[in-house]
Formats: structure tokens, sequence, C-alpha cells
């Protein structure tokens, strides 16, 4: 089901292409700087640096916990939880990479300030970063691994997941394209993780 989620959501965001511009351009238009300073506020809690921080942080204190034999089943599946995890976010960060180098998107805000929009293949300039999001791909991998730590809330991860991964397009610092892709890539990314790294880790229906 995950992988056919993350596919719906790449598939979704390539037909964002053809809206892409004029939503961002009704979206700087019509948020203001109250809404944009909440959003901004919480836009964060989706970056990268934070949750493999915390993930090497919780993988060192289970590692600790494992070696003196303190709670050593649920430090063991810390320990996995976190590779698992930083594997997610490696594998979906080397493809995301590759596809901004390669395609170079400029971001909304260069469209809005400057007049310049689009593609620019092959430059691989890093400036040219936008395409996909590395914010949403970083928040799906969070809510693919919480919801194996706590199946029953997996509305509410992805429920969060999705509203994060929205600010970004609110924020006019990506595209709708560029979020709906970069989830969708962190969704199958940490999907074949769990499965082909961590067998029994994952809820079946995954």
């Amino acid at each position: 089901m995950l992988l056919w989620a993350g596919f719906a959501s790449i598939l979704t965001g390539l037909l964002a292409l053809t809206i892409d511009r004029w939503l961002a351009h009704f979206i700087y238009d019509h948020v203001n700087a109250s809404v944009h300073k909440a959003l901004d506020r919480i836009t964060h809690y989706a970056k990268a640096g934070h949750w493999l921080a915390a993930a090497v942080l919780a993988l060192i204190v289970a590692a600790g916990m494992r070696h003196y034999g303190v709670l050593a089943e649920e430090a063991t599946q810390l320990v996995n939880y976190s590779l698992a995890f930083i594997a997610s976010l490696s594998l979906g960060s080397v493809v995301l990479h590759v596809i901004k180098l390669v395609l170079g998107r400029r971001r909304p805000r260069d469209d809005m300030e400057m007049g310049l929009y689009g593609f620019t293949p092959l430059a691989f300039n890093p400036d040219y970063n936008s395409f996909p999001s590395g914010h949403a791909l970083t928040i799906c991998c969070v809510a693919v691994i919480f919801t194996c730590v706590w199946p029953t809330w997996w509305p509410m991860w992805f429920s969060i997941a999705a509203l994060l991964g929205a600010t970004r397009a609110l924020l006019t610092a990506h595209f709708l394209s560029d979020v709906l892709i970069g989830g969708g890539i962190g969704l199958i990314a940490a999907r074949e993780v769990l499965l082909l790294g961590f067998p029994g880790f994952s809820p079946s229906w995954f």
C-alpha cells in the first residue's frame, strides 16, 4: 500500500507541474504576513538535520542501554528504527539530490522576485534546488518510521507529514509538485529500506 501511495504522490506531483506557477503566484499574493509567520514557525520541524541528529542521539543512547542490559529488547528496537530512519533518509536523499542537480529547478521566490522560472537541465548548479523538496522527503520518512513504532497512530503521523509538507508550498519555498514528488520519494525509500533491511519491523500493510 505504501509503495502505491508513494507512486501516486509522484504521479500527482507530475500532474501538478501544469498548475505550479499559477498556484505559487496565487499563494504568494494571498498568504498574509501573519499566516506566513505562523507557517514559518512550524515548517522547520520537517528539516532533515534536526531528525538526523535525533536519530543519531537515539542510536547512541540505545546502544548504551543495550550494552549495559537496560531494557534490552526496547533498546534493540530503538537501534533498529534509528538505523532504518538514517538509511531511509540517506537513500531518499541520494535520489533527491541527483534529481535536483540534473534537472536544476529554480525556487518560486526566484520567479516572484526576479522573474526567473523553470528548469535548467544539466546545469549542475546547487542553487537550482527546488525540485524535489527535501523537507517533504524527510518528514515522510519520519511518518513511516513512527508508524512502525506506534502503528495505531498512523493517521496522525501522515497527517502531520502532509501538513508540514504543505507549509513548503504555502511559504513559496517550493512548488506543489516539488512537495508531492519529494514526499513520494520519501515514502518509497523508507518502505524499501524497512522491508529489505529490517524485515519484521514494519506493519504488514506496508
